[in-house]
């Protein structure tokens, strides 16, 4: 079977990218399926962020190609990013609350921006809230939680539309390391329940939580294992 006839979930075939003063990342091939629990990891300035842009779509190849389902890199229109985005969660070490919402409100809010109905909104945040556990917080702000509780909203948030795969861009960076082994442990249950999750980390011992996991390495930009 060719490469271009692969079935996996998300596909790289000849990925360079390169922006500002980035090194960014050269000639990347691989495959990730679905359900799948995958580490990219290496040293900082390695490319494992703008990995994570790439399937999100923040950033497009240069040269080569990123597939994910049916949403092609090379031929998406600006209009179909947001049915891509429904499909690909995405949280980032910084939170990226909105600190003048509730927690409700910061879950909810790209449901409202993608035209849900109340009700459903409704069900669909007090479902995710409870799953991470955080519906007793419902009404509080940011800036009333944790930083444990700040990164258990930004991953609600990214869950809420049900995505089929979850980005997480150094989750653990800002946490000590009891709330990041309970984050992980939420990472892995999510998992569980068939959500694909992508952690991009240089944390190594975050790695050994998650021994069946696989492990993408990359340096200067380019992989240098996977196992």
């Amino acid at each position: 079977m060719s490469p271009e006839n692969e079935i996996d979930m998300i596909n790289f075939f000849n990925v360079s990218c390169t922006f500002g003063k980035e090194a960014g990342v050269r000639n990347l091939n691989f495959s990730i399926e679905e359900g799948e629990f995958v580490f990219i990891t290496g040293p900082s300035g390695a490319g494992k962020s703008t990995i994570l842009r790439l399937i999100y779509m923040d950033l497009f190849p240069e040269k080569g190609k990123v597939v994910i389902r049916n949403f092609d890199s090379s031929k998406i229109r600006a209009n179909e990013i947001p049915f891509l985005r429904r499909k690909v969660g995405m949280i980032f070490q910084d939170f990226r609350l909105l600190n003048d919402r509730n927690v409700y409100q910061n879950v909810a809010l790209s449901l409202y921006v993608s035209h849900y109905k109340t009700k459903e909104i409704r069900a669909r945040v007090y479902k995710i809230l409870n799953q991470v556990g955080l519906g007793h917080r419902i009404y509080y702000h940011p800036s009333e939680l944790s930083g444990g509780e700040q990164q258990r909203v930004a991953i609600a948030r990214a869950l809420v539309k049900e995505p089929v795969v979850l980005l997480a861009d150094e989750p653990t960076g800002n946490l000590d390391p009891r709330v990041s082994t309970d984050l992980m442990n939420l990472l892995a249950y999510i998992n569980q329940q068939g959500t694909a999750v992508i952690v991009a980390t240089h944390n190594y011992g975050l790695i050994q939580r998650i021994p069946k996991a696989k492990l993408i390495q990359v340096n200067d930009g380019e992989i240098v294992n996977i196992t």
